[in-house]
């Protein structure tokens, strides 16, 4: 796919798009690296200031990665603003099951290969959630970054801070605050201790049992209501 002269409005966003679809469309392989800031202005008829801002766009949601010295190059062929649109649009009840998906396993992980800063920041996310209330979503949030940290899988880390925020986002538009069910502090405790048991079956079983009530909850509301899942 050609690139063709943006237009004199939204300049910024207009690079953006047509970058993004050169890289979705596989013009460029990961690992490749793309044309420079010069070369890029001369043929979308754009300064190098708009491309240069373009890139940084793409750098920040992780399509490309500026290498110091090196140029510009193809980190991911996946948009990952997709795939947050495909969770926002995505039932609550969907987004629970993916939830428990990722959090079942990391607890698992989490029980085997904890180390003694893992549960050292465990209690201490635990305390925070303790002192925060049931209701503060900040705090539990932490809590289970603080489990799937203990996984010790970088990629697993990303994957979960990147579908996190928009999970509770879903949960908190479909629900509603106040439909919302507080989160249950001893559920996370009975987590803690299986992982600091090391045990990796009680890990997953408490952390698929910590999600029950809020399945539960949405399972009756959207019954109730009429809402898809």
């Amino acid at each position: 796919m050609a690139l063709k002269a943006a237009g004199r409005t939204s300049l910024v966003d207009s690079v953006v798009e047509q970058l993004r679809a050169q890289l979705t469309d596989g013009e460029w392989a990961v690992g490749d690296r793309i044309p420079t800031e010069h070369e890029l202005a001369q043929q979308l008829g754009v300064g190098r200031n708009t491309v240069r801002e373009a890139v940084r766009v793409l750098v920040h949601a992780g399509l490309l990665e500026s290498r110091q010295g090196n140029g510009t190059f193809v980190r991911s062929t996946t948009d990952p603003a997709a795939v947050l649109r495909g969770v926002r649009h995505a039932g609550a009840a969907d987004v629970l099951e993916l939830r428990v998906a990722l959090e079942a396993e990391a607890a698992r992980l989490a029980a085997v290969r904890r180390d003694t800063h893992d549960l050292l920041r465990l209690r201490a996310a635990l305390t925070t959630l303790r002192e925060e209330g049931d209701r503060d979503a900040d705090a539990d949030l932490a809590f289970h970054l603080a489990v799937v940290g203990a996984t010790h899988n970088a990629t697993f880390v990303e994957v979960y801070r990147f579908f996190s925020a928009q999970v509770h986002e879903v949960l908190v538009e479909a629900l509603g605050d106040r439909e919302m069910p507080p989160v249950d502090i001893d559920a996370h405790e009975a987590l803690v201790e299986a992982v600091e048991a090391g045990d990796p079956e009680a890990a997953e079983r408490q952390a698929r049992d910590l999600l029950r009530v809020p399945m539960e909850t949405v399972a009756t509301l959207t019954e109730g209501t009429g809402r898809n899942r």
